[in-house]
């Protein structure tokens, strides 16, 4: 299953982006725990947030609240990430993945990964 991300790029620090995570359309969304991640070279890949469906809670880390939330449209089988007041810090390569495991957002637990897009935040 192949999901697929758009919408990074190149903003001011400050700026707003909103990543969108299209699921394939064979599949809903509700079978599946969504999370986002984030990479830096040279770092471990970070998990940035969380849709699970058993709790119905959608999550994201501490690092980012209060900047970003993430929300999903069934009708668009689409998971989005919007990232409000972006940081430097905020650079790197997000990738959306999926778990069959559908309360699970840890980084081994994730069945499917997106080709990722890559936000870049400038000072």
């Amino acid at each position: 299953l192949q999901f697929v991300e758009s919408g990074g790029g190149m903003v001011q620090s400050g700026g707003s982006l909103r990543l969108s995570c299209r699921a394939p359309s064979v599949v809903t969304l509700d079978k599946f725990a969504i999370g986002w991640f984030r990479q830096v070279p040279g770092k471990e890949r970070e998990k940035v947030s969380c849709i699970r469906r058993y709790s119905r809670s959608a999550t994201v880390v501490d690092s980012v609240k209060g900047r970003f939330t993430t929300a999903e449209d069934s009708a668009s089988n689409t998971v989005y990430l919007q990232m409000n007041n972006l940081k430097p810090e905020d650079t790197a390569f997000y990738q959306c993945a999926a778990s069959t495991i559908v309360d699970d957002c840890t980084l081994h637990g994730m069945d499917y990964w997106g080709l990722g897009t890559q936000v870049t935040v400038s000072s």
